[in-house]
């Protein structure tokens, strides 16, 4: 006798919705190497731009209509996602009705559309991605992409071969051709799918804290656990091997954060966890840790800060013509303007003080809406949560005065996923009136009558 299953019922099956888009969106963002564009357009847009876009369209239509389920009500974070939009199309309506070279016009158009494809992923992400379960599907998305972006950077930097070569994809082409393995101090930097190794420890850096959430409740709820831990350690890898100072930094500030936060028995093992970390490495990777602290030990002799540092008049006299709107967003490009390494001093050129604020703000908003659902959460996985976001999202405040982050494709898409999750991490600790989603209609006739 063979036996059957019933097929699970429509109704129980999940239906793809905000949370299937911010997967998606997370997924490319990360994996998809950062030089590919999609071909055929009169302007570069990377496939991770392309799924903000649609994801603009999914939330445009959701506001009109019922049944694609949607959050209604008003948030902190959407209305920070508003405001800092607005101030965009200020500064392109400002910079655009002056005299602005055909060259810097074309700029500033494409930086629109790519501004508004992330903002669309911030607004799917705070109303789209609906209660507590689809959240951990967006973060666990977000955490093993990061692992597996961990890999490809560890087989280049200790194999120094580049698995991205031979990631292309049907329909993109390459924006530009560089090498994903740079050197400094002696040492591999590897890149992994980033356009440079500060993106990629950067990124890592950031869905670290997710990962280590994860797997520290995994174990408490009696879960596998080892699968988190790798993911842990892989991202971990990925931070070390990209031998930067901006992911050292992020580390910092974000591990300040989790150790006044975590529990005392938790404070040890991460520590314990950290010092074991760093024997593996020192063991396996001579020489990987001494040029890391080479990084901050010889600050006084590193021409690449000496660099940055003696932009600041340049930066400070463009900001004074243009003190509240700025000259205009992505019309200040290299070569032709010198790199300021800096994201609140080149938002203060190109979007002015008003652009500097809301661009803060999203970030400042993000971790007040963690924290408050951190402190609303009644069980102890969700205030957890709470306080592995507020970790991820100092990073990119912190580190934005380190390098320019919005330069960055992927740390810019992931940053602002991270803001929207905030906001949905918030509404799912809240009582939200909205409306609920319309029942199917039938796909039948009703006998004696006419389908409506």
């Amino acid at each position: 006798m063979t036996i059957t299953r019933d097929p699970v019922a429509p109704s129980q099956r999940q239906r793809a919705d905000g949370a299937t888009l911010a997967v998606v969106f997370a997924v490319i963002v990360m994996l998809v190497p950062a030089r590919l564009i999609i071909k055929g357009l009169p302007f570069a847009l990377t496939p991770a731009e392309a799924v903000g876009l649609l994801a603009a369209v999914w939330w445009f239509c959701a506001h009109l209509t019922n049944t694609l389920g949607a959050a209604k009500g008003r948030t902190p974070v959407r209305t920070a996602i508003y405001v800092y939009g607005v101030s965009l199309l200020l500064t392109y309506a400002y910079s655009s009705a002056g005299f602005l070279p055909s060259r810097e016009l074309e700029l500033a158009d494409h930086a629109v559309v790519t501004s508004a494809a992330m903002v669309a992923i911030a607004l799917l992400a705070c109303d789209g991605v609906r209660g507590r379960d689809r959240i951990d599907v967006v973060f666990k998305a977000l955490v093993v992409a990061g692992a597996i972006m961990g890999l490809i950077g560890a087989v280049q930097y200790l194999l120094n071969f580049d698995l991205t070569r031979f990631m292309e994809f049907p329909g993109t082409e390459a924006q530009v051709v560089g090498d994903a393995i740079l050197q400094r101090n002696g040492v591999n930097r590897a890149a992994s799918t980033a356009s440079h190794p500060i993106e990629f420890g950067v990124v890592s850096v950031m869905v670290l804290p997710l990962a280590l959430h994860y797997a520290f409740h995994a174990r408490q709820d009696g879960k596998p656990a080892l699968r988190w831990w790798l993911c842990c350690a892989l991202i971990a890898a990925g931070m070390v091997f990209s031998a930067s100072r901006s992911p050292i930094l992020g580390l910092t500030v974000a591990g300040a954060v989790l150790l006044v936060g975590w529990p005392m028995a938790r404070r040890i093992r991460a520590v314990v966890a950290l010092a074991g970390f760093l024997v593996v490495v020192k063991l396996a990777v001579p020489g990987l840790l001494g040029a890391i602290t080479g990084l901050f030990t010889n600050l006084s002799s590193d021409t690449s800060l000496a660099y940055r540092t003696n932009d600041y008049d340049t930066a400070f006299a463009e900001i004074r013509r243009h003190l509240l709107l700025g000259r205009g967003v992505g019309t200040w490009y290299a070569p032709q303007h010198v790199v300021f390494d800096n994201q609140y001093l080149l938002t203060a050129v190109e979007a002015g003080l008003l652009g500097v604020a809301t661009f803060a703000g999203l970030f400042l908003t993000g971790i007040w809406s963690s924290l408050r659902a951190m402190w609303r959460a009644a069980d102890p996985s969700t205030r957890d949560l709470g306080l592995s976001m507020t970790a991820c999202l100092v990073i990119p405040l912190v580190g934005s005065a380190t390098f320019d982050l919005r330069a960055f494709g992927i740390v810019n898409g992931v940053a602002f996923l991270l803001v929207g999750m905030a906001g949905a991490l918030l509404r799912s600790q809240t009582k939200e009136i909205s409306p609920p989603v319309a029942p199917a209609v039938a796909a039948t006739t009703p006998p004696g009558g006419r389908a409506g």
